[in-house]
């Protein structure tokens, strides 16, 4: 039986559309699902809202929001607009978290710092419109192999400075253990985002070298690499964060394996590679 905290991102069966992913993970046993925008508005948001519903998952985050770090001008402006929507459509679902991939570097730019005050300064347009809707906003730090191209905040203490001019409610993040497990302050970091309200979700998959020629694409099944998720998810549990156990693989031997095979494997990995280190409560 598939346990009743874990969720798979739909990313993780990229080839399925909405019903597909629905009819996988009830078929499965799963009781929640992470969705992305692209199979949602596929079928359109009033009628994915009723399909979720209908189906009895619960939504554990939207992905994905963010990029955001180009200058101002029409295409920061529609970035803004976009994730405004994008906030709609997450509490349409009862969700709490709207997952962030915050961007990199602005083409013809060596401004790290200048990309990463502009995170803060789209954050402060789009904290109202968060509180508004219940959303919480979920920076995701990202390994600092993507800093430049996908997200120049590659660890959760960096994630946390940015969020704490905000109110927790308005702006979290997300524990992703592929990106972050590697930081040698993850564990205080950790504990700190538990202290602060921070945690909108964690997030699991393991890391493996060498990588797959798509750098993007080296995220494996739990087990599979060379992460620890003992003391990772015992920090997340010690911080008092109960929500579901999100796991988001990017792979495409993943993607090319049929998807109720999927979904059995990520529930067997997680069986053995994270839910023993969680609460049973």
């Amino acid at each position: 039986m598939t346990n009743p905290i874990l969720s798979m991102n739909q990313a993780t069966i990229k080839h399925a559309d909405l019903k597909q992913t629905i009819d996988t993970l009830t078929k499965a046993g799963y009781r929640s699902v992470g969705l992305w925008r692209e199979p949602v508005e596929a079928v359109g948001l009033k009628e994915a809202v009723k399909m979720v519903a209908d189906s009895g998952l619960r939504v554990s985050t939207m992905c994905r929001g963010g990029f955001f770090t180009m200058p101002e001008g029409p295409t920061r402006r529609a970035s803004i607009d976009d994730n405004r929507k994008l906030i709609e459509e997450t509490a349409a679902f009862g969700c709490k978290a709207l997952v962030l991939v915050v961007g990199g570097l602005p083409e013809g730019s060596k401004d790290l710092a200048g990309a990463r005050g502009r995170i803060e300064d789209a954050l402060f347009e789009l904290e109202q419109d968060a509180l508004d809707a219940g959303v919480t906003l979920a920076i995701e730090p990202l390994h600092p192999m993507y800093c430049t191209d996908r997200a120049c905040v590659s660890t959760l203490g960096q994630a946390l400075d940015i969020a704490s001019s905000f109110d927790p409610k308005a702006v979290g993040v997300t524990v992703d253990t592929f990106h972050i497990f590697w930081d040698p302050q993850v564990l205080d970091s950790i504990a700190r985002a538990g202290r602060e309200g921070r945690i909108a979700t964690y997030q699991v998959c393991d890391y493996r070298t060498p990588f797959e020629k798509d750098v993007l694409l080296s995220r494996h099944y739990m087990g599979e690499g060379m992460i620890d998720f003992k003391p990772l998810t015992e920090a997340v549990a010690a911080t008092g964060w109960r929500g579901d156990i999100e796991c988001e693989i990017f792979n495409q031997a993943v993607w090319d394996t049929p998807f109720d095979e999927v979904a059995r494997r990520v529930s067997d990995a997680f069986d053995k590679e994270v839910a023993p280190y969680w609460p049973a409560d």
